[in-house]
């Protein structure tokens, strides 16, 4: 397992390096203001809890037993959190408005039909009746 992790990192590294040479590109640079944004919207909480699933490997069992709680229970924060991260990340969501809702819609603190009334009565504020957002 460990040659297979090495072999991926390598992979990572060569990719990164391939473009450090070429005019107008920097090597790891160029998508670190992305990867901040979504940053952004985690919490303290949210960023203690990816920390502790890194250094746990990834193991919700093992993250289960650090926090007290089931494995489901890890296991629907953990889908929460990636569903946050989609959301905040993803560039057909323009608005800020509408990708702070969405975030709180996948943190679980706003049902489905809460989100789609504001949604709906957002762009019908901003003058854009017509237009839908994109399907959750």
């Amino acid at each position: 397992m460990s040659s297979v992790r090495c072999v991926a990192r390598r992979r990572l590294v060569t990719r990164d390096l391939r473009h450090a040479g070429q005019k107008g590109t920097e090597p790891v640079e160029h998508d670190r203001p992305q990867r901040r944004r979504w940053l952004d919207f985690l919490g303290e909480e949210d960023l203690a809890f990816v920390k502790r699933f890194v250094l746990a490997s990834g193991s919700l069992k093992e993250m289960a037993k650090a926090y007290g709680i089931t494995y489901p229970t890890v296991r629907l924060r953990l889908d929460r959190l990636i569903e946050k991260i989609k959301v905040v990340d993803d560039p057909q969501v323009t608005s800020e408005f509408e990708r702070l809702a969405r975030a709180k819609y996948a943190e679980g603190k706003m049902d489905l039909q809460t989100l789609k009334l504001l949604l709906t009565a957002h762009q019908q504020e901003m003058g854009n009746p017509d237009e839908t957002s994109h399907d959750q």
